[in-house]
């Protein structure tokens, strides 16, 4: 029996591409080992789909001053041994690696151990720990045309994001059942993000009562940031994080206020729903979410309000002209020819599982 480990975590979009390809793995008789940090969100998340799930230290490395740069390499250190132990005891055929920082302790022991690991680059230009990555890798796929540029030649692989097939699978009825909606009034879907974003809830309250005229409003607000006083407000439901009925709320969306990260968007454009991005600002981020958005404004995916930019006006506005021209940005997605990202990636892990 073939066996891979993926990795990756710290934020959803670094685990849902790995949950997308797991279904096909097991069909294809993989073992498959999962290795993550010790207490991260994508533990609940692997141990839920019934793979075994490995814990290793995890450090962040930061480009900015903090008291923390300093304890946080030894953290690293610490994963990089724990890693090399697992790769001798689990020995995988292959490894695949969706990023975030505690991936890069694996990969680099993959290496060490010479088993061929893969990884994924989901934004516009490759992040911290997938630039420490690269060198340890013998392929490294892509989502934007323009990342391979930034790439290694012999290593780049433009193969998209793969999506989980359960999300084509969503319900509208069933949706408008579990919201307590009615079927006569459009429904706005607003997204801020695995950690929620405080900017994009606080931007899309503030306009709810005129928003509430037009439109009927889902709100995924992130861990802890539900709004209590809103609570029945109707028209209005809102929810920390949303995971079996995901599919049926993007069925029943018809347009979506999203963030840029490249694993959300692509999903969205996936299901050709109209989206009004608000990328992280460059502030508070190396700036690959504007990137990314931009990407999707300029092949006519989505509409894009900076961050800096959103008022109570301007958002009003983009959300009724979003709606306006929907269909523009419907046919836009579907013409795309958006590649078969599981295939793709499927293929390249049976090659490198064989050598």
């Amino acid at each position: 029996m073939k066996h891979i480990v993926l990795t990756g975590g710290g934020t959803a979009g670094h685990v849902t591409p790995n949950m997308a390809l797991i279904p096909h793995l097991q069909k294809l008789g993989y073992q498959i080992s999962y290795i993550g940090s010790y207490e991260g969100m994508e533990k609940k998340l692997i141990e839920e789909m019934g793979i075994s799930y490995y814990g290793i230290s995890s450090g962040k490395l930061r480009r900015y001053f903090s008291a923390k740069n300093f304890s946080d390499p030894f953290r690293v250190l610490k994963g990089f041994s724990e890693a090399k132990k697992l790769m001798k005891k689990l020995k995988p055929d292959v490894v695949f690696s969706k990023g975030g920082f505690v991936s890069v302790p694996v990969v680099m022991a993959a290496k060490k151990c010479k088993i061929p690991a893969i990884i994924h680059e989901s934004d516009m230009t490759p992040g911290l720990a997938n630039k420490l990555c690269i060198p340890s890798a013998v392929k490294v796929c892509c989502n934007f045309p323009e990342t391979v540029d930034c790439l290694p030649k012999e290593k780049a692989v433009l193969t998209g994001t793969p999506i989980r097939e359960e999300l084509l699978t969503g319900d509208r009825k069933r949706a408008l059942e579990f919201c307590g909606f009615t079927a006569d009034k459009p429904v706005v879907m607003v997204i801020g993000g695995s950690l929620g974003s405080v900017v994009v809830n606080t931007a899309v309250r503030s306009i709810l009562p005129e928003l509430l005229k037009d439109f009927q409003v889902v709100h995924l607000c992130g861990k802890d940031k539900t709004d209590e006083s809103l609570i029945g407000t109707p028209g209005y439901v809102q929810y920390e994080y949303i995971k079996k009925e995901l599919a049926d709320l993007f069925a029943l969306a018809d347009v979506v206020i999203s963030r840029a990260g490249a694993n959300a968007i692509c999903e969205i454009s996936s299901l050709a729903k109209p989206n009004l991005l608000i990328p992280l600002s460059a502030n508070a981020s190396r700036g690959d979410q504007i990137l990314n958005a931009r990407s999707f404004e300029k092949q006519g995916y989505s509409m894009v309000l900076e961050e800096e930019e959103v008022t109570p006006e301007k958002l009003s506005a983009s959300i009724h002209e979003l709606y306006a021209n929907r269909k523009a940005y419907q046919e836009a997605m579907k013409n795309s020819g958006h590649t078969d990202s599981i295939a793709l990636i499927i293929h390249m892990i049976e090659e490198y599982a064989k050598e």
